[in-house]
């Protein structure tokens, strides 16, 4: 089961110098992600235990459209083990001007992780 989101990095998503985007904001993404997956394999949003690897592969900025998918690897009795990952596939060009922009021949994939969720037994309304 895979689930896919596409947005634009605003700038309020910039948090450093040079309206970079903080990796916390791929994380968020990721999350919204599984809760989808959850939703759409147990009919509960369920709760995201840990992530145990996270791994950010290039910058993201203010103007960047990040597609973050993610895919339910493994199922447990209660537990969920995802992969995830995050491409930015359309980038500004302000140097061309300001409102120039370039869908990305090949995306660049700027995080990648995996984790586990947990959706409790008495929350499970659907079988897979």
């Amino acid at each position: 089961m895979k689930s896919t989101i596409r947005l634009r990095m605003s700038a309020h998503d910039a948090h450093y110098g040079g309206n970079l985007v903080d990796g916390a904001r791929m994380l968020a993404l990721f999350g919204d992600v599984a809760t989808e997956l959850l939703i759409l394999h147990d009919g509960d949003e369920g709760l995201f235990k840990a992530y145990d690897m996270v791994e950010f592969l290039a910058p993201v900025y203010a103007g960047d459209f990040i597609e973050a998918t993610g895919e339910i690897v493994t199922v447990g009795n209660t537990s969920r083990k995802m992969v995830f990952e995050a491409k930015k596939v359309i980038a500004p060009r302000p140097d061309i001007n300001e409102s120039a922009c370039d869908v990305l021949e090949t995306p660049v994939v700027v995080c990648r992780a995996s984790g586990t969720c947990v959706v409790p037994k008495d929350k499970q309304r659907k079988n897979a």
